[in-house]
């Protein structure tokens, strides 16, 4: 069975190579707004289940399974976004220097034979304190403008976290302990499975 991965993103599609699992991605470019009043955990598990359902759509008879993930950067119960500025960048970094905040992320695997199954992982990250001159420098580069919460665990970023309770892939942008369950459970093998099976 092919596996589609909802998604344009270059991440995602790393770490499923990391474990061995090939796929080919299609964005599913669904309205991702969240709706009042709803949590970080409702919203990052609606819009994975809402894109998994859309490209699983397009593929009416067809022998693929559809996997979709979102990711939201939360801190004091608001989901930080990707930065639109340096303005909203420097704020971001200001607000998560020397705090902790969670990653959620909502995964939902289609298949043509079965009910979408779809949980939500949550790592807490905690930064270091950081100063004006670190944020400037650090919003100077490329890394933090397509992020969510404006910066990227996996690069320069890395520096600034003191801890983490939980999967550091999830704060990348897929859990792959929970992806890599999803997966083999649905018979969609990866570098781990044994061969011949």
């Amino acid at each position: 069975m092919e596996l589609i991965l909802a998604s344009a993103s270059p991440r995602r599609r790393e770490l499923l190579a990391q474990i061995g699992v090939q796929c080919r991605c299609e964005p599913a470019d669904i309205d991702e707004t969240q709706l009042p009043d709803e949590a970080a955990e409702d919203y990052v598990l609606r819009l994975a289940c809402e894109k998994a359902a859309r490209v699983a759509a397009r593929h009416p008879g067809e022998a693929v399974a559809v996997l979709a993930a979102d990711t939201a950067v939360v801190l004091d119960d608001d989901i930080l976004g990707k930065p639109a500025s340096r303005g909203e960048g420097l704020g971001m970094l200001a607000r998560l220097s020397g705090r902790s905040h969670s990653v959620f992320t909502g995964i939902c695997l289609c298949t043509p034979d079965g009910e979408p199954q779809a949980e939500v992982v949550e790592t807490r990250v905690t930064f270091t304190q950081l100063n004006h001159r670190q944020c400037e420098a650090y919003l100077a580069t490329d890394e933090p403008w397509d992020k969510a919460g404006g910066y990227a665990i996996q690069g320069l970023a890395g520096a600034f976290v003191t801890a983490i309770d939980g999967s550091y892939s999830n704060v990348v942008g897929l859990p792959l302990a929970e992806t890599w369950r999803l997966l083999s459970a649905a018979g969609i093998a990866g570098g781990l499975e044994p061969a011949g099976e």
